[in-house]
């Protein structure tokens, strides 16, 4: 692991997709790896702008996220897209088609695309998108931008891994009293209205009113800025830059930004503490000799689902 460290800090492109991959890994031995690995490198990271972006499915976050990379890159960043894509709740499998969406980003060299599947993740994000992110500060990318599955007002548990979180939204996408609605709204520390070209122009300028009343409603005299921008033209692109820097800085200078990774250090920690104990519980074989005889009695109706929770416990808690 000293040796993987040590080519992803001297930016090896390769093996930070390897490091990736041994994290995302559900595998045992993997994930003992993946431990030792991250705190190979854990000293040199916490250096990037973390920013997540999310919105509802059409708001247009993929080719946000190209038009600002390129944006980006071209005022000498180095630039990490970490994009979690939905897993189908059947099959368990992944299109990762963010890659291709950002095709002229993804031939940048001081660029760096990773789709990753969400699996039975909830809230927009994969169970590993943090290590992943990690690995990106450590690889020396300035800016991280985590894209979110995209899935509504629940897409908000990527406000825990980032430094300023951006809510995209379409134009014609609701009216103030969809922008004041709890939840993605109360958390978006920027809104940025696409689409803002063409015929969309009069729309997108109408959704802006009505969002900058909105986060007035919702946030008082501190409201987030609400700007507008056209990925395909490029206009508004740098406005929303200069927006979502001037929040990462200023929460760095407060003193406000350390804070922040504090808290979310500690939701980490007891994050892992829960996945690693439901992890444990599945794979224990006094519970997989249980299991299938409750399933059977709860699934008859004959035994209820929080009993059997109650009894499946009872017989993992002695085996600890």
């Amino acid at each position: 692991m000293a040796t993987t460290a040590e080519a992803i800090r001297a930016g090896d492109r390769r093996v930070l997709a390897q490091g990736i991959t041994l994290v995302e890994s559900v595998r045992p031995d993997h994930r003992a790896e993946a431990v030792a690995l991250l705190e190979e490198l854990l000293p040199t990271t916490g250096g990037a702008a973390r920013v997540g972006i999310t919105g509802q499915p059409g708001a247009g976050k993929s080719t946000f996220i190209e038009a600002l990379g390129l944006h980006l890159v071209e005022a000498g960043h180095r630039v990490a897209v970490l994009a979690v894509d939905p897993s189908s709740t059947r099959s368990g499998g992944s299109i990762l088609g963010d890659k291709t969406r950002m095709g002229e980003l993804a031939r940048s060299d001081r660029a760096f695309i990773r789709p990753s599947p969400s699996g039975r993740t909830v809230g927009g994000v994969a169970r590993r998108t943090r290590e992943a992110l990690l690995l990106c500060e450590a690889a020396g990318f300035d800016v991280v931008i985590v894209e979110t599955v995209g899935s509504g007002q629940s897409d908000v548990a990527v406000a825990d891994l980032v430094d300023v979180f951006v809510l995209l939204v379409p134009p014609a996408g609701g009216d103030e009293l969809q922008g004041i609605k709890r939840g993605i709204m109360e958390l978006a520390d920027v809104v940025v209205v696409t689409k803002a070209d063409g015929d969309l122009v009069p729309a997108a300028n109408r959704t802006a009113a009505d969002h900058r009343h909105a986060v007035h409603l919702l946030h008082g005299a501190d409201p987030p800025p609400v700007v507008s921008c056209s990925a395909f033209s490029g206009e508004g692109i740098d406005e929303a830059w200069t927006a979502i820097a001037g929040l990462h800085d200023q929460r760095a200078a407060s003193g406000e930004q350390v804070e922040r990774r504090s808290a979310q250090a500690r939701s980490w920690l007891w994050e892992e503490v829960r996945e690693s104990l439901l992890d444990e519980l599945q794979t224990d074989p006094a519970i997989a000799d249980l299991a299938p005889e409750l399933e059977a009695r709860v699934t008859e109706g004959t035994l209820s689902p929080a009993a059997a929770a109650a009894e499946l416990l009872e017989t993992f808690r002695p085996s600890r």
